[in-house]
């Protein structure tokens, strides 16, 4: 085959809500009769499917042209081994572009949205025609990039996971985290649901329904609708991260002094479990990708020492 090109690109695709249907219940007619059953809409989600597959092979066509391509399912980034000079392109939505820069050190990423009646895309600013163009600029650094500040949790076991949108330290399931906070030289022990750690780029996700919830609860036990204005979305290059604790239970035994903060490169967070099981920490809501915190398990959350690099 014919290509402009010996770089190396690397697709990443996904299963469909039909492919995961299908490999749940064998065949797309049992997956049909599933749906249909519980009085849902299938053809929504054989529209989807059929959308994103030709977006795939589209988008395959096109980059095999430009370049020795090899695809790559979502399944298996946490395996793959990435070339340092690999281009990196993303077929959506915006959770498979963050599930994927985390495991990146520095490649450049392209975000392509495969259905933009569909998916907002935040961190999807190309479709799959503008490929054609894109690559070529990308592949010879006439394309500009935007930095992506990530978050970072290191064990003393020698463990550790990057962030890209947020960190979550805390209980497994609906139960109570125990651990010891400490920052800035100020330590307590808490009871809760868990601390959010987020970044500039997971600004506007969880932790923006965290302070609107935190400012909607003041507001009404205050009775003052206008409250101090708490940080909001920050900058996706910003050198420092937000932590918020959730549901902190004051009692005899535990504190919620320190229930929100600013995390910098001079002033990490370390949390102690005090759990003896079911403590986990994970990433950018990805549950079953996730380091055990439990019982002695010290944690230190830091700006990551690596960035994400976005293609615009």
């Amino acid at each position: 085959m014919d290509r402009s090109s010996e770089n190396k690109i690397v697709l990443i695709v996904r299963k469909t809500r039909l492919d995961e249907l299908i490999a749940r219940f064998n065949t797309e007619s049992q997956a049909r009769f599933y749906v249909e059953h519980l009085g849902a809409d299938f053809s929504d989600y054989k529209h989807e499917h059929e959308k994103y597959k030709a977006a795939v092979q589209d988008a395959q066509r096109r980059l095999s042209h430009l370049g020795r391509l090899q695809t790559v399912d979502r399944e298996f980034i946490t395996n793959f081994i990435f070339g340092q000079t690999d281009t990196v392109v993303v077929l959506g939505q915006d959770g498979l572009v963050a599930n994927v820069l985390k495991y990146l050190h520095g490649q450049p990423v392209v975000g392509v949205n495969p259905d933009p009646a569909r998916w907002e895309g935040v961190l999807l600013p190309f479709t799959v025609t503008d490929l054609t163009k894109i690559i070529p600029d990308v592949l010879s650094s006439n394309r500009p990039i935007r930095e992506v500040t990530m978050a970072k949790a290191e064990l003393n076991n020698g463990q550790s996971l990057y962030g890209v949108n947020d960190l979550f330290i805390g209980p497994k399931s609906h139960t109570s985290a125990h651990y010891e906070l400490q920052i800035g030289g100020h330590a307590e022990i808490h009871s809760s649901s868990g601390i959010i750690v987020s970044t500039g780029l997971g600004s506007t996700g969880w932790f923006r329904s965290v302070v609107a919830g935190a400012t909607g609860i003041a507001a009404r036990l205050t009775g003052n609708k206008k409250q101090d204005k708490l940080p909001g979305n920050f900058a996706w290059d910003a050198d420092y991260l937000y932590f918020s604790v959730r549901e902190p239970w004051p009692s005899k035994t535990s504190s919620a002094e320190t229930t929100f903060g600013k995390i910098t490169s001079h002033k990490p967070l370390k949390l102690i479990s005090h759990m003896p099981e079911n403590g986990v920490i994970f990433s950018d809501g990805i549950e079953n990708d996730f380091l055990e915190f439990n019982s002695g398990t010290l944690a230190l959350i830091s700006v990551a020492d690596k960035i994400g690099h976005l293609v615009v």
